[in-house]
């Protein structure tokens, strides 16, 4: 038997860094409206940990899914794709 978990995992923008090694980071998908047959975005927010807070407002981030470490966190930052320029 494999134990090997395979975890889920999403890719988004991080919306905001204020709280401590807690992002919030937004991810993006496409869905096809049943009824016009066309494309729509659908947008959802996620908790996620950020242990080094290294994370910044603008950063592509992979998050994966873990066990529940707050009310709203189940997701831990993975990687940093890219990193914002860091102009707001």
């Amino acid at each position: 038997m494999d134990n090997k978990r395979t975890f889920k995992r999403k890719t988004g923008v991080v919306v905001s860094n204020a709280m401590n090694k807690s992002i919030t980071v937004e991810v993006e998908r496409t869905v096809m409206d049943p009824v016009f047959k066309k494309y729509i975005r659908r947008r959802k927010k996620f908790m996620a940990h950020d242990e080094s807070n290294e994370c910044n407002k603008g950063d592509t981030v992979v998050i994966r899914e873990c066990r529940p470490l707050s009310k709203c966190k189940r997701w831990r930052v993975e990687t940093i794709v890219t990193r914002s320029s860091g102009v707001e």
